[in-house]
C-alpha cells in the first residue's frame, strides 16, 4: 500500500527523526516522506539528513507555519504522484495497523475525502484527546470527546492536522491549507471546503493515534491563545458572511471575558495575546504574527 507522509519539524529533530524510523519499520505500507523543516535555527536540517537519508528533505527559508509550512510538502507529494496523503505531527505516533485502516477507509469509501484516527494523550493513553471535531464558528471547544458506538465512521466537521489522511484529488479540487490561519484553523477550513465539493470528513474509531501534548511554555501560553481566538475570525469572515457580525461579537466577547479572567488570575502575557487576537480578528489582519505577538504579550509592542 502506497503513502506520501508530509511532517514538519521546527527545532525538533529527534522527534522527527524518531517519526521517520517508526515508518521505515513498516511491512505493508511503503510510505514516501517528506519532512519539511520550517527554518530551525538548530542542527535539524544536518541531524535528520544524516540520519535519514530515505526522506525527501525540504527547506523553508523562514518559519511558514504550520499551514504554509505543510503544503510544500502536500505540493511536492501531488507532483509526485495520487497516493493518499498523510499529515502527521512529529510529537504524535500511530502504528502501522492503523495507517492501514485509514488507507482502507479511503479505499472502500469513495464519499470520504478525510479520515483520522482518534487521538490519544501519550501520557495519559486512556485520556481521548479528540475524535474529531465540530463546527470552529460555533464551539468554544470544538473536540469531540465522545466516541458513537453505532456507526463504523463517525462523520465530524473536520479532524485535526495531527494526524490526517486525504485523497490526493481531493487537495487538487479544493487547494490546500489556507495560509492566512498560519496556526491552528487550517484542517477545519480545508474540511469545510471538501464538504462543499461533496467530501464526507470521518474519524476511524477502529484506528488510534497519540499525541505527546506540549510542555506548557512561554511560547504556547502567548501565540496559541492568540492564534485560537483570531482564527475563528477568519473562518466565520469566509464561511458565514450573512452571520459575520452577530458572531464577531460572539467571538469578541468570549476573548475579552477570557482576557479579563487571565488577567484577574495574573496571566497578563496570555491576556494581551487574546486582545490581540480579537482586535486583528476584528480588523482582518491575518497570517503569521508571530513577533508582534511575542512583542505585546512582553510589554515591547
Amino acid at each position: 500500500m502506497e503513502l506520501s507522509v508530509v511532517i514538519l519539524n521546527w527545532n525538533a529533530a529527534a522527534d522527527t527523526i524518531r517519526c521517520v524510523q517508526a515508518m521505515a519499520a513498516w511491512q505493508t505500507v511503503q510510505p514516501t516522506v517528506w519532512v519539511v523543516d520550517n527554518a530551525s535555527t538548530d542542527d535539524s536540517v544536518a541531524a535528520i539528513a544524516a540520519t535519514c537519508p530515505q526522506v525527501r528533505l525540504l527547506r523553508n527559508d523562514e518559519n511558514l507555519g504550520y499551514a504554509a509550512g505543510n503544503n510544500r510538502g502536500i505540493a511536492a507529494a501531488l507532483a509526485h504522484g495520487d497516493t493518499p496523503i498523510m499529515l502527521q505531527n512529529n510529537d504524535a505516533a500511530i502504528a502501522e495497523a492503523d495507517v492501514v485502516r485509514l488507507l482502507e477507509t479511503l479505499q472502500t469509501k469513495p464519499r470520504v475525502g478525510f479520515v483520522a484516527p482518534l487521538l490519544f494523550d501519550t501520557r495519559q493513553q486512556g485520556r481521548l484527546l479528540a475524535a474529531g471535531g465540530r463546527n470552529i464558528a460555533f464551539y468554544i471547544n470544538s473536540h469531540i470527546l465522545k466516541v458513537s458506538s453505532e456507526v463504523d465512521l463517525q462523520p465530524v466537521a473536520y479532524v485535526p492536522g495531527t494526524v490526517m489522511m486525504g485523497r490526493a484529488e481531493v487537495f487538487r479540487q479544493v487547494g490546500l491549507l489556507d495560509a492566512d490561519y498560519f496556526f491552528t484553523g487550517e484542517t477545519p477550513d480545508l474540511c469545510r471546503r471538501a464538504a462543499t465539493q461533496g467530501y464526507l470528513t470521518v474519524v476511524n474509531p477502529q484506528a488510534k493515534a497519540w499525541h505527546a501534548l506540549a510542555d506548557v511554555s512561554a511560547l504556547r501560553q502567548t501565540l496559541y491563545p492568540y492564534y485560537l481566538v483570531r482564527n475563528r475570525f477568519l473562518f466565520v469572515r469566509k464561511f458565514y458572511p450573512r452571520l459575520k457580525w452577530g458572531l464577531y461579537v460572539f467571538w469578541s466577547l468570549y476573548g475579552l471575558a477570557l482576557a479579563l479572567k487571565l488577567r484577574f488570575s495574573g496571566n497578563l502575557p496570555a491576556a494581551r495575546a487574546i486582545q490581540l487576537g480579537v482586535r486583528d480578528g476584528l480588523r482582518g489582519q491575518f497570517g503569521g504574527q508571530n513577533e508582534r505577538v511575542l512583542a505585546v504579550t512582553t510589554g515591547k509592542g
